[in-house]
């Protein structure tokens, strides 16, 4: 049997703000936007490419807005998506990789496949990581 995540709630303040930024600035498809009374309202929002969505609104979560840490997104290009974030206006740490040291700033010619890594937070302060993952096998 396959067990599928599919969504993940990201409690927040401000349902529209939030929206404008995970569909506005990152890009994420708006799957649904549903008003079911004046106490719930149910956004579901997908990366592109992605089998899991998140989940924000009104009476959807029980946590804190902003209490969300760790949610982690892959990209084949972790270059190419800190650029993406930078232009879209995010405010996206600089790239980091993790060595044998610990984590430390990306410099030219490291490898980045597994171990390349950014972060940024959603209005509310969720934390986001973005880990570059080229090739699975």
């Amino acid at each position: 049997m396959n067990w599928t995540l599919e969504v993940i709630v990201v409690p927040v303040t401000d349902v529209d703000r939030a929206k404008d930024f995970y569909a506005g600035l990152l890009g994420f498809d708006v799957d649904h936007d549903t008003t079911i009374s004046d106490a719930m309202r149910v956004v579901q929002l997908t990366p592109p490419g992605s089998g899991c969505s998140i989940v924000i609104g009104r009476g959807v979560a029980e946590m804190p807005p902003g209490s969300v840490k760790g949610l982690q997104l892959v990209v084949a290009d972790i270059k190419a998506a800190h650029a993406q974030l930078a232009d879209r206006g995010v405010e996206v740490s600089d790239i980091q990789v993790f060595a044998a040291t610990g984590q430390r700033p990306y410099r030219d010619g490291d490898e980045l496949n597994n171990v390349g890594f950014c972060y940024f937070g959603d209005p509310d302060g969720n934390g986001w990581a973005v880990q570059q993952i080229s090739a699975r096998s």
